[in-house]
């Protein structure tokens, strides 16, 4: 695409696309928290996102994929846990996987009409898997993990995905093949082994941040364009 249609590109879907900045309660001991609904016109389904253990909703990876998702067609929900948004000490896993559940139930409020997928970057949709595996999330659809966090540096095993096997909806991952949270050697059977409910898309060269090898990647597609292509073909499957 030339550099005038891009242009004309960005500045229809800006046209087109509604934002609107929320607050919903994540649990009553740690009340509200932000939420960021970003909704492009003609939207097929909306994608809750939950960020990163050491960022916000509004860190860069986030806003490059729910730009993304919007060019697509796809609406996002970006929310942040109560540790982020009080700028205290880590939640424990029973209050971030309330939140999640509270974000689905906001989101699900905000735009009725649309199907809803859940998870999010890293940490962010380990939480909303963990939550899936207690219990089904009411509204949700199917769960996206980009960039789940199997393992911590230099350390690989399988234990994180030890729940997987109770969530039971499907279940999409955008993993870099150089991902040092997620060794391909662990990950490819994880997936494997939660048979058709889970797909695997690996991203070429791209790092836990999807950060790529430009000059080795095999395509020059954006990896953020590439991700949102990818999970809309994905959603549009959904039954």
């Amino acid at each position: 695409m030339s550099g005038a249609g891009e242009r004309e590109r960005a500045a229809s879907y800006h046209l087109l696309m509604e934002m609107q900045e929320l607050k919903f309660v994540a649990t009553p001991e740690k009340g509200e928290v932000s939420a960021l609904l970003v909704r492009p016109g003609k939207a097929s389904h909306l994608l809750v996102l939950g960020h990163g253990a050491s960022t916000n909703m509004r860190h860069a990876t986030l806003q490059k994929i729910a730009d993304r998702m919007a060019e697509a067609g796809i609406a996002t929900f970006r929310y942040n846990f109560p540790y982020m948004e009080h700028r205290k000490g880590r939640d424990s896993k029973e209050t971030c996987t309330a939140t999640v559940r509270a974000a689905v139930a906001a989101a699900h409020k905000a735009a009725p009409d649309l199907p809803v997928l859940a998870g999010g970057h890293s940490f962010g949709g380990r939480m909303t898997s963990t939550a899936a595996s207690e219990a089904p999330i009411e509204h949700v659809k199917g769960l996206v993990f980009f960039s789940f966090p199997l393992h911590q540096p230099g350390a690989p095993d399988t234990k994180r995905a030890e729940h997987l096997s109770s969530v039971t909806v499907p279940m999409l991952f955008l993993s870099g093949t150089r991902d040092d949270l997620a060794h391909l050697d662990l990950l490819q059977p994880v997936a494997s082994g939660l048979g058709n409910r889970a797909t695997l898309h690996l991203v070429d060269t791209a790092d836990h941040g999807y950060k790529v090898l430009k000059r080795s990647r095999a395509s020059s597609e954006d990896v953020f364009v590439e991700m949102a292509r990818v999970l809309k073909e994905w959603a549009l499957a959904l039954r």
